[in-house]
């Protein structure tokens, strides 16, 4: 009998690809791509990956043919609002960060949802508008598009767009200026309601802990520095994003001590300054690559 494989939907193209490919190649899996491009399967473990659009992943997952998707939470999330069920988000990937927002012509006066009341609105994503108007108490018309939304007020197909926003340099192009935010999104991890076989479940408890491994050690830094007994309380509150630090003693020294720390938020020199100041020395901050 064949082994059973756990099967993974991501992106086929688009911001989300490569970065899935990259989070599965730094998890330890090792993959080789199929002739058509389309499939992935790894070597060190029975899994695959298929490539699809990213509007068809919810429900290839949803209906049992994929076991897990990564995809971004504005397509789980418009899903859900319009009705489809079967689906639950896992964990946030840590990559693929956008907002889906209301974007108005540049010189428009905009003062808040109210400012929509009887305009024509355009976007891709007709069900998390349709709610955040109705919540807003707006009434809107809503012009639903499949792609290029930012040109819609361009054209006169549109007065607004509600439409994911990144760096924003696409709406300055088109002369767009983004507004009030929809929906706060990224990559994340989705799986069905339904269990997964048994047979598999033991593989996807085993890749859920890479991948929780991966986005812990994302932008972490492992810091060491020597210090006075009576500064620790003070560097304890310095350390960015960490908890309690390990505290050893060293040897020959009662006044001084190793202090070790895994810091989640960004180390910056103002840090390392700040640390110094408080009276730390011998300061060394070091990537992460795994952690579990």
């Amino acid at each position: 009998m064949t082994p059973k494989r756990l099967h993974i939907a991501i992106q086929k193209s688009g911001r989300l690809a490569e970065r899935s490919l990259d989070l599965i190649g730094s998890a330890g899996y090792r993959l080789t791509k199929s002739a058509s491009d389309l499939a992935y399967s790894a070597e060190n473990a029975p899994i695959d990956l298929w490539c699809l659009r990213d509007d068809d992943i919810p429900t290839f997952v949803a209906d049992g043919v994929a076991d897990l998707g990564i995809v971004g939470r504005n397509v789980l999330a418009e899903r859900a609002a319009g009705g489809g069920n079967g689906l639950h988000e896992v964990m946030a990937l840590g990559f693929g960060r956008c907002r889906l927002a209301i974007a108005t012509p540049a010189g428009f006066d905009y003062r808040g949802p109210q400012s929509l009341r009887g305009l024509r609105i355009a976007t891709t994503y007709p069900n998390l508008l349709k709610r955040f108007l109705a919540e807003s108490g707006v009434d809107a018309s809503i012009v639903i598009m499949r792609g290029a939304v930012e040109v819609a007020p361009r054209l006169k197909l549109a007065d607004a767009i509600c439409d994911l926003v990144s760096t924003g340099a696409t709406l300055e192009a088109n002369g767009l200026v983004a507004q009030t935010t929809v929906l706060q999104s990224e990559a994340v991890l989705v799986r069905a309601t339904r269990s997964v076989d048994p047979e598999l479940e033991r593989v996807a408890d085993s890749l859920l802990s890479r991948f929780r491994g991966v986005v812990a050690s994302q932008g972490a830094k492992y810091v060491m520095m020597n210090a006075p007994s009576s500064a620790l309380a003070r560097i304890t509150e310095i350390l960015p994003g960490a908890g309690a630090p390990t505290v050893m003693t060293l040897a020959g020294r009662e006044d001084l001590v190793a202090v070790h720390a895994v810091c989640q938020e960004s180390v910056f020199w103002e840090t390392l300054e700040a640390l110094k100041e408080a009276g730390a020395s011998a300061i060394l901050v070091l990537p992460i690559e795994k952690m579990m």
